[in-house]
C-alpha cells in the first residue's frame, strides 16, 4: 500500500525535484502540496507547485496555498539562488489548473484528521515550517495522527548557508521550528550536513537531460542555473541537491546514516537565530526528538532521482 503524504514546499529547483520525483513514484500517495512563502513569495510558489504538477501529469493531486509569511519575523526569500520565478531555468509554461479551495494549513489539518489511524499521515516540508506549525497550533489533535515528519532543514558541522548558524529554511521561520520540533511527532532531518553530500555536477545534470522528456529537460535547466550560485559560494562541482533527499529517505532509506539526538531551535533575535543545537555527542542528556542525517550514498541517490524523473512522460 502506498504510504500517504503531504509536502509542504516554497518550489525552488530542489523543491522541484522532490516534487517530480514523489509524485512519479507509486510506493508514495500525495494527497496534496501545500505551498509556503520562502524561497520567493507564496504568489510564486504555489504557482510553481501547480506548474511542476502539471509538467508531472499528475492534476489529480490538489495544490493549496498556505501561509504568505513567518509566524513572528518578516519574510525573508532567495530569488539570489533561485531566481525571480523561484525555479529559473525550468521554462515551464504558465499553469492552467487552479488552486484547491480553501488555506492550506486546514487541508494539512484535514487530512491529518482523516488519514487512518494505523497509517496516519506523513508530512514533507522542504521549506520553512509555517504551514506545519499553524496546523498544530490551531488543531493539536493532529499531533498524534502524523506517522513521521521528513524534512529538510538546519545544520550542524556545516554551520548554516544564510548566516554563520543558521540553515534557511529554518532562519526563515524559527518559531515554527520550534514548534516542530518540541511537538513530539517522530521527526527525520535532513540537515545541511548531508544535503552538502548530495551534489548536482554537469555530469549528473546532464543525465536527466538525456532523458528527452519534458521533465528531463525542465530538471537538467533547472540544476543549470541552481548550481552556479553554490558552486561559487563553496568553490565545488556543483551544488548541493537538498530536498529530494526527503523523498528519497521515504523510498530508499537505506541509502542514509544517522543518529537519533535531541535537537532544539534558536529563537532568541540576534545573530544565532535559527541554529538548529543539534546535541550530536548527547552531551545534554536531553531525549532525542528527531533521527538526525549525516551520511548519503550520492550515486545511488541520484541514480534513484534519474529514474523516477525518467517515469514522467507527459
Amino acid at each position: 500500500m502506498a504510504r500517504p503524504i503531504i509536502i509542504d514546499t516554497d518550489p525552488g529547483q530542489d523543491d522541484a525535484v522532490a516534487i517530480l520525483a514523489a509524485l512519479a513514484s507509486p510506493e508514495l500517495d500525495v494527497k496534496a502540496i501545500v505551498a509556503v512563502a520562502g524561497n520567493v513569495p507564496l504568489s510564486l510558489t504555489e504557482k510553481n507547485a501547480r506548474a511542476l504538477v502539471e509538467l508531472a501529469g499528475r492534476t489529480d493531486v490538489p495544490v493549496y496555498a498556505g501561509c504568505a509569511r513567518p509566524m513572528v519575523n518578516r519574510l525573508v526569500t532567495a530569488e539570489y539562488v533561485h531566481g525571480e520565478s523561484g525555479i529559473d531555468g525550468a521554462d515551464l509554461p504558465e499553469p492552467t489548473i487552479d488552486l484547491a479551495p480553501g488555506h492550506g494549513v486546514d487541508a494539512i489539518i484535514d487530512l491529518a484528521l482523516a488519514a487512518d489511524d494505523d497509517d496516519g499521515i506523513t508530512i514533507c516540508p522542504i521549506g520553512p515550517l509555517t504551514n506545519v506549525a499553524m496546523a498544530m497550533v490551531k488543531e493539536p489533535a493532529i499531533v498524534p495522527k502524523i506517522r513521521e515528519i521528513v524534512m529538510m532543514g538546519g545544520g550542524f558541522f556545516e554551520g548554516g548557508n544564510v548566516s554563520p548558524a543558521a540553515e534557511f529554511n529554518v532562519y526563515v521561520d524559527p518559531h515554527a521550528a520550534h514548534v516542530v520540533f518540541t511537538s513530539g511527532v517522530p521527526i527525520v532531518m535532513m540537515p545541511l550536513d548531508v544535503t552538502h553530500k548530495a551534489l548536482s555536477n554537469p555530469e549528473r545534470a546532464a543525465r536527466f537531460a538525456a532523458l528527452g522528456t519534458p521533465a528531463g529537460k525542465s530538471v537538467a535547466g533547472m540544476l543549470d542555473f541552481f548550481d552556479r550560485y553554490d558552486s561559487e559560494k563553496y568553490g565545488t562541482d556543483g551544488a548541493p541537491l537538498h530536498d529530494p533527499c526527503t523523498i528519497a529517505y521515504l523510498l530508499e532509506p537505506g541509502m542514509f546514516g544517522g543518529k537519533h539526538v535531541a535537537v532544539q531551535v534558536e529563537t532568541a533575535p540576534g545573530p544565532s537565530q535559527g541554529m538548529t543545537l543539534i546535541d550530536w555527542w548527547q552531551v545534554t542528556g536531553d531525549e532525542p526528538n528527531a533521527l538526525v542525517m549525516r551520511d548519503i550514498d550520492d550515486e545511488a541517490f541520484f541514480d534513484l532521482l534519474v529514474d523516477r524523473i525518467g517515469r514522467i512522460q507527459t
